[in-house]
């Protein structure tokens, strides 16, 4: 049996990454699999019931804010994968990933660039993976309604720039990521002078 694995939330200013791994079998029956950045919101939350329903397995992991910024995005995300891995009700004999990169994991694994468009698996963990991420950061915005996470996820958008630069970061924002590391200095060097 070989398990998809695939993230969401790398490139985002604020909220935690997401992975998830999943285990579908020869007969899945689940038909429209994609890549989850191909698919509108609509046909994501269409399909990530059935894909929990007709799985062989799945687990969703994340990596928080501040593991982001001790570790880097890349190692993060990495250890968001291996968590969905490790997650799992049923081992897998072999672990796809999409990407460059494979976590640390005792069982084979195989890193597909472009895998989330090409192996049922990946596609069905990049679904997971994106509504789990999407659906926090719609819960985070009754937290922190000034920011818009509802609407742009977390991602550097021109609004979310704007929000940055009006309220400053907030305890989800990735404070080693560059807007958010350069707004936090240009607010230290304003308060030292005043």
């Amino acid at each position: 049996m070989r398990c998809g694995v695939d993230e969401a939330g790398r490139g985002p200013l604020a909220g935690p990454v997401f992975a998830a791994a999943v285990i579908l079998g020869v007969r899945h029956g689940i038909t429209g699999l994609a890549d989850s950045k191909t698919l509108s919101a609509a046909r994501r939350d269409a399909l990530e019931p059935k894909i929990k329903k007709y799985a062989i397995a799945w687990a969703i992991a994340s990596a928080s804010v501040e593991e982001i910024d001790a570790l880097n995005i890349l190692q993060a995300t990495l250890l968001a994968m291996r968590r969905a891995v490790e997650a799992l009700d049923k081992l897998p004999s072999e672990v796809l990933v999409d990407g460059l990169f494979c976590p640390e994991i005792a069982i084979p694994s195989r890193a597909i660039v472009r895998g989330d468009s090409l192996i049922p698996e990946i596609s069905a963990a990049s679904i997971l993976a994106k509504t789990a991420r999407d659906a926090l950061m719609v819960s985070l915005h009754s937290q922190y309604p000034g920011y818009g996470f509802d609407r742009h996820k977390g991602y550097g958008t021109a609004r979310h720039l704007e929000a940055l630069r009006l309220h400053g970061a907030c305890e989800v924002h990735r404070r080693t990521f560059a807007p958010v590391r350069i707004l936090l200095g240009e607010t230290c060097r304003s308060t030292a002078i005043v």
